[in-house]
């Protein structure tokens, strides 16, 4: 029998939120490791866009961005409105970034 059976629901319900917390501080680490992963690349396309005259923004590769993370959310069952707008920040930081390499 597992331990949480054994324990009053006050007590299991305790154990099963720490369970709950420490899954959601891994992933929150995984967010972050990808994140700065994601930014790496985009610093290096940023410099290159810039050594070659090229606009910060492409607006159809964003589109396509856009709807592909919407099919992947709706995949995951995550609201796609949600990931569309996290998406778009995440696109206007790397132009942001893109930008300042053309300055």
């Amino acid at each position: 029998m597992p331990l949480t059976e054994t324990l009053d629901p006050v007590a299991r319900a305790a154990v099963l939120l720490k369970e709950h917390r420490q899954s959601i501080d891994r992933l929150d680490a995984i967010l972050v490791y990808t994140l700065g992963e994601r930014f790496k690349h985009t610093q290096a396309v940023g410099k290159l866009k810039a050594e070659n005259d090229l606009p910060p923004s492409d607006p159809d590769r964003e589109a396509a961005q856009i709807a592909r993370l919407e099919d992947l959310a709706t995949q995951a069952d995550l609201d796609p409105d949600f990931a569309k707008k996290f998406l778009n920040f995440v696109i206007q930081e790397v132009i942001r970034h893109h930008r300042q390499h053309q300055s």
